[in-house]
């Protein structure tokens, strides 16, 4: 049995040339006009010359006079379309169609243009006339900038998202803000507008759970500042991958409204400050760790080398004891914070 809560796919309206209809009603509101005057003057005329009036002019009059009411039903069904922007329109309740080809239509005078967004914009408004803020953080921007069209149309064009940071516990419980931009745009003006109460509210709202959904599935940092041992990405080192999963997720969730997600990208990525200061330290402790293991790594190299350097030009004859001694002071001075002070020894070492 087909499910017929939600609208599947838009449609064109029937319309026909505005310009034709332009000129057809300029033309009738100008005979009205001239019907109107010229039974105007017959009954003038006729009684200045003090007969009874002629049926011509009272029709003239009449039907001049009865036109002007609906004068305005050939001018009511002019539409406008700009490029990169559509018209949902309704017929009495149902779904008319959606004008997207720029150009000059002519629909029926009765239909009536919907856009959820713009009923947002132009209700919620404080004593200055801004928009108020609705439901996330960067909902104030996002009202103003969603729809650049005008009126009751929908702007076509891709447009940027961004719903400010967000607090997020990582894999690992430690809180991360994060911050993410979002590029979409609406490809069904129908789902857009008939299957949610309003796109950008439920496009902000999709894109904090799917950030929130996805970042609590990676570490914020692996050990080696980007996949750890074991494959596993992070936060910080794989950030792409992370924005693509967002992107895929986002995209399965806003389907049903119509949107399209062409891009996503993390521009903000940090501890939370009540942590930031510890995890510096812990930072600050590895890269020193790591600094020394170089250090000691390089320094055994060269005191090998040194060694293997003596015995093959049998500079000196080195028993195990005189060896130990020597791999201790150039271990000493190699892997020491200060710069070697040198020692003269004129005598034995016994």
């Amino acid at each position: 049995m087909e499910d017929k809560t939600y609208i599947a796919e838009e449609k064109m309206p029937k319309s026909s040339s505005g310009m034709f209809m332009l000129f057809f009603g300029i033309f009738l509101f100008a005979a009205s006009l001239a019907l109107l005057i010229l039974g105007i003057i017959g009954l003038a005329q006729a009684d200045d010359a003090g007969r009874p009036e002629s049926v011509g002019a009272i029709v003239m009059f009449v039907l001049g006079l009865v036109y002007w009411p609906f004068a305005w039903i050939p001018f009511a069904g002019m539409r406008v379309i700009k490029p990169n922007e559509a018209l949902v329109l309704t017929l009495f309740g149902k779904y008319y169609g959606t004008l997207k080809v720029p150009g000059f239509y002519y629909v029926n005078p009765f239909c009536v243009g919907v856009n959820p967004n713009a009923r947002q914009l132009g209700t919620a408004q404080d004593q200055n006339g801004i928009a108020v803020a609705a439901n996330s953080a960067g909902a104030l921007d996002n009202l103003r900038k969603k729809d650049s069209a005008s009126g009751k149309k929908l702007s076509l064009k891709a447009i940027t998202h961004n719903n400010g940071k967000q607090k997020i516990n990582d894999l690992l419980g430690n809180p991360i803000d994060v911050g993410i931009v979002v590029v979409w745009r609406v490809v069904n003006t129908a789902k857009a507008v008939f299957n949610v109460d309003n796109y950008v509210d439920y496009l902000s709202i999709q894109t904090d759970a799917a950030l929130r959904n996805t970042v609590r599935l990676y570490p914020y940092d692996a050990a080696d500042g980007g996949d750890d041992m074991d494959g596993q990405p992070s936060l910080r080192g794989s950030s792409q991958a992370v924005a693509n999963k967002i992107k895929e997720e986002l995209q399965g969730k806003v389907d049903i409204a119509g949107l399209e997600i062409m891009e996503t990208r993390i521009t903000y990525l940090a501890y939370a400050p009540e942590i930031a200061a510890a995890m510096l330290q812990r930072q600050q402790a590895s890269a020193i760790i790591d600094a020394r293991k170089m250090i000691v790594d390089g320094a055994v190299g060269m005191v090998e080398m040194a060694l293997e350097k003596l015995k093959e030009g049998s500079v000196v004859e080195l028993d195990e004891e005189r060896k130990a001694a020597m791999v201790s002071n150039l271990l000493v001075v190699l892997c020491g914070n200060r710069d070697a002070q040198p020692v003269v020894n004129s005598g034995s070492i016994y």
